[in-house]
């Protein structure tokens, strides 16, 4: 009994039957001949340019996607540089790819139709920032040779984070600090800048030890996917960290504002952690090369110099060939001696007999005297220039004396002149300042008084002269 009748008829029917790769070229044949040559307007995206010189990529709108392909003889051709964002208008042939059943176009023609948004945006805030100088480079810092520990900022999920770890313990293993955060959404780029910040916020020798170096990564993506990385408050935290700070944002061609004014950029999270530390057994390799070149080094050293050494000494006399002419030397020598000790104390008893007839008492006598007179005429110049002095000198000072005692104040008063003063010492140079009681004190030229003021009804301008003061003018007690 058979159990699928409808299969049978289906199999036994007169429909044509197809291999997958006739039916994949049947298709082909019917996309290029139905549409041929078709003008598309979109944004391109995840563009990628192969090592042969073609170029991939896919152009977007709003709701749809299509792939297309740009051989090497076209895209050497292009006046500008396609990338991620750029709206363009396209022209070339819909085809499709029997390899990947899918349709692509393959372009033959590529005009741009206006920046993307996100793009503008993008080139508008990297010029701002740029301006600003936070992509100098004397701004960044040395990346650590070996760092104690290493900070991590990039999502607790996922399989970057793995690629770190997993890297750091085939490397070398150092002490990992993560922070989790969010890499992607509302709210991400809030948490990693929080995360830089905090790292950086850290007491060295803290009960969290302060990383040494700091890596922030997230796998790859559409430039949407990689926006808070290009948001500004990120870009900032980035410029603010003090200690140094590599970027692992995407893949090879992705780039974000913070790679820019990172340490270092690294093209993805694993090479990050390559950066970060070195290779201990290469190190370790290294080390006992090191050791053996020395010691190889050192010996080859010593060998030398023994060589030299050994031949040199064949290049000299025997011992007994260098002391036989100071032998000869010293012999001659000790001959010699008693005849020049005998020479020498006759020539100085020569020279004391010569000295005993400059020292008698009569030439010493005379010396004295004559050294007695200089002393004396020494000291009378001596006294008269020191009178000259002591003259010129009081001359000098007498002059300034004398004009400063004429323009003193006492000059003035004994001229007829008197000084009154308030209670406070302070001098009081109009009558307007005296209120009635007030108590002053006048000096004289031959001493003060103290006074009481009664009145104070004088003005000013008043041309009349009297010698006696009168009751408008006051009175003193």
């Amino acid at each position: 009994m058979n159990n699928y009748p409808d299969n049978d008829k289906t199999m036994k029917s007169n429909a044509q039957e197809y291999s997958v790769t006739e039916l994949s070229l049947a298709l082909k044949r019917s996309v290029e001949d139905q549409f041929g040559y078709v003008k598309i307007r979109g944004e391109i995206s995840g563009f990628k340019r192969a090592a042969s010189g073609h170029v991939y990529l896919a152009l977007k709108d709003e709701k749809s996607l299509l792939d297309g392909v740009m051989w090497k003889g076209v895209a050497g051709k292009l006046t500008f540089k396609p990338e991620d964002g750029l709206e363009v208008i396209c022209i070339g042939k819909l085809t499709t790819y029997p390899g990947r059943s899918k349709y692509q176009i393959v372009i033959d023609r590529m005009e741009v139709a206006g920046e993307g948004a996100l793009m503008a945006l993008l080139e508008k805030r990297k010029k701002k920032l740029a301006s600003e100088g936070l992509f100098d480079e004397d701004r960044k810092i040395s990346i650590p040779y070996i760092p104690k520990t290493v900070g991590v900022v990039t999502s607790p999920t996922g399989s970057v984070i793995r690629d770190i770890l997993h890297r750091f313990s085939d490397r070398f293993p150092r002490n990992i600090i993560v922070w989790p955060v969010l890499v992607q959404g509302e709210g991400s780029a809030s948490q990693i800048a929080k995360a830089i910040n905090g790292f950086n916020t850290l007491e060295v020798d803290g009960k969290i030890p302060r990383p040494d170096v700091l890596i922030v990564a997230r796998g790859g993506g559409s430039l949407e996917d990689l926006w808070s990385f290009n948001e500004e408050v990120v870009v900032r935290a980035v410029s603010m960290s003090k200690i140094p700070l590599i970027s692992a944002v995407g893949h090879e061609t992705d780039t974000t504002l913070i790679d820019y004014v990172s340490d270092h950029r690294s093209p993805t999270p694993t090479a990050a952690a390559e950066r970060a530390v070195p290779v201990r057994v290469d190190l370790t390799y290294a080390v006992n090369d090191f050791n053996i070149r020395l010691e190889k080094a050192s010996r080859r050293h010593l060998n030398n110099f023994a060589q030299i050494v050994q031949s040199l000494g064949r290049g000299l006399p025997k011992p007994t060939e260098l002391l036989s002419f100071s032998s000869q030397r010293l012999d001659d020598l000790s001959e010699r001696l008693p005849r020049a000790l005998k020479v020498g104390v006759e020539r100085q008893e020569m020279k004391l007999r010569s000295i005993k007839t400059l020292l008698r008492p009569e030439t010493l006598k005379s010396d004295i005297r004559v050294a007695g007179e200089k002393l004396v005429i020494a000291e009378e110049r001596t006294a008269r220039a020191l009178s000259n002095l002591i003259v010129k000198k009081r001359n000098k000072y007498e002059n300034p004396a004398r004009l400063l005692e004429s323009l003193s104040y006492q000059s003035v008063l004994k001229r007829g002149f008197s000084i009154v003063y308030n209670e406070q010492g302070k001098a009081l140079s109009n009558s307007k300042a005296i209120k009635n009681g007030d108590k002053i004190g006048i000096e004289f030229c031959d001493g003060a008084i103290n006074a009481v003021a009664t009145a104070q009804n004088a003005k000013p301008g008043n041309k009349k002269k009297s010698n006696l003061l009168s009751h408008e003018q006051g009175q003193l007690l």
